[in-house]
């Protein structure tokens, strides 16, 4: 019987055998100073680590969308990483997508993560779904585009095959990755890519990794997106006091960490951080992967 002791070391044996590790980094455009100043000392912080490219969010209107678009011309000319925006395809005309895309492709941006996006409120449906969009887009240029996957099924699909199949036809589409919704059981991640495989589905699957630094914030969003949340994680943070961050900074990069090694050591060699704008516990993490930059 191998004891958790050996476990643990012949994860860490494994870690220090890694190569080609590629990481990407989530960012969201900031609406104050502030923020604003937090999140380019995060670029700043990482770039370093030559991810192989930075993702900026979307929003759903035209201010945010104007935000997201100067966001990643400044990391993409500043850091001469690549920088990938968001773009979604429920709260703009198939003109208004193809002047947009037109516009990133001029602008030298060659990824794009493709989203469906949320739904208005009181709409049930829309004309365009993602794949649709990254037909589009490829119409428009050679991107390589992303997409969202989800281990644990979209909040919205009637079963799991049926968000499955949705996913094989974002790839059939002409999408080249898939990144998923996070999660924190590894196993959970693992059977979604075999099953993946399985139905045929001819991209890469890029586990979204959510180092956890504000647990309320982090319930939220599980809650949202149809992510468990498992019981050993809320009885970790009970009781903690509200402005121990350091702790809570801590358990959350240990918490990623594990997963990461898990990942790692199942021949997993791309990983993508959800940031949320702060670097501490990515740049944390990709350290131990080994992505050290120069």
């Amino acid at each position: 019987m191998v004891s958790y002791a050996q476990g643990i070391d012949a994860l860490n044996q494994s870690l220090s055998q890694l190569r080609d590790i590629d990481v990407s980094f989530e960012f969201f455009p900031p609406n104050s100073e502030k923020m604003e100043q937090t999140l380019w000392n995060s670029v700043e912080r990482l770039a370093p680590l030559k991810p192989a490219y930075m993702s900026v969010t979307y929003g759903a209107n035209s201010g945010e969308r104007d935000r997201t678009h100067e966001v990643v011309k400044r990391i993409q000319k500043q850091t001469g990483i690549s920088a990938a925006p968001h773009l979604t395809c429920v709260d703009a005309t198939r003109d208004e997508l193809i002047d947009i895309a037109k516009d990133y492709w001029q602008s030298g941006i060659r990824r794009i993560v493709a989203l469906r996006g949320d739904l208005p409120k009181g709409v049930e449906k829309t004309d365009m779904y993602a794949s649709d969009l990254v037909a589009l887009l490829k119409d428009v240029a050679d991107f390589d585009i992303s997409v969202a996957a989800y281990p644990e099924t979209h909040p919205e699909a009637p079963n799991s095959q049926f968000d499955l199949l949705n996913l094989k036809r974002k790839a059939e589409a002409g999408a080249t990755q898939a990144i998923t919704q996070f999660f924190f059981d590894a196993e959970v991640f693992l059977r979604f890519r075999d099953r993946a495989a399985a139905a045929g589905i001819d991209m890469d699957i890029v586990p979204g990794i959510l180092p956890v630094t504000n647990y309320k914030t982090l319930v939220k969003f599980a809650g949202m997106t149809n992510v468990h949340v498992p019981n050993w994680l809320h009885r970790m943070y009970d009781g903690l006091a509200d402005d121990d961050q350091t702790t809570r900074n801590l358990m959350g990069a240990n918490i990623a960490m594990d997963t990461v090694k898990v990942l790692a050591k199942e021949g997993v060699k791309n990983f993508h951080f959800y940031t949320l704008n702060r670097s501490e516990l990515s740049y944390a993490i990709c350290h131990m992967l080994g992505a050290r930059g120069n």
